[in-house]
């Protein structure tokens, strides 16, 4: 995976759209003391690098019925099938972040149901046919936090190029 070198308005821009992402785009330019045509531009630079990867509303689950919130690890009893097992796993609606991983598990996956209920229908008539070798499910009482991750001030590489190039006089 390739790390982007972000510069400081970058990060300037990144924290202050981490904080409101509905916050329009001429706010960020005042802001910043750029003008709009700058901030759209980096935004579309941002995006083409993958550092934002979209936009989107963050609906509250228990507000519209789901109840239940589980992680779920998982083994698969043929670990090949990993490819065509993740496929399956995203026609699963509830099922909203599945990730490989190391230790206990093969796969671990965060899942919404409507209730205890609906969660066990979802793993006995979706999640068992899938051929697991074992599965753990965790049910979560709360969240108590959700956050993004902080945009840290590391020297920038581009910088310390600069400088060596600006050392050599080398344009």
């Amino acid at each position: 995976m390739a790390h982007h070198n972000l510069d400081s308005l970058d990060k300037k821009i990144l924290r202050l759209i981490a904080e409101d992402a509905r916050m329009p785009f001429l706010e960020v330019a005042r802001v910043c003391n750029v003008s709009g045509a700058a901030i759209h531009q980096r935004i579309q630079k941002l995006s083409n690098q993958g550092v934002l990867k979209g936009s989107k509303f963050n609906i509250d689950p228990e507000k519209i019925g789901y109840e239940t919130c589980a992680f779920i690890g998982i083994n698969l009893k043929h670990p090949e099938n990993f490819d065509e097992v993740v496929e399956k796993l995203k026609r699963i609606p509830e099922i909203v972040e599945c990730h490989y991983t190391t230790g206990d598990y093969d796969m671990f996956m965060k899942i919404y149901a409507l209730n205890n209920h609906h969660l066990l229908n979802i793993i006995h008539d979706n999640l068992q046919p899938l051929g697991l070798s074992r599965s753990e499910t965790i049910i979560s009482f709360n969240s108590a936090f959700c956050r993004q991750l902080p945009i840290v001030d590391a020297p920038a590489e581009e910088d310390d190029d600069m400088d060596d190039a600006n050392e050599m006089n080398i344009e």
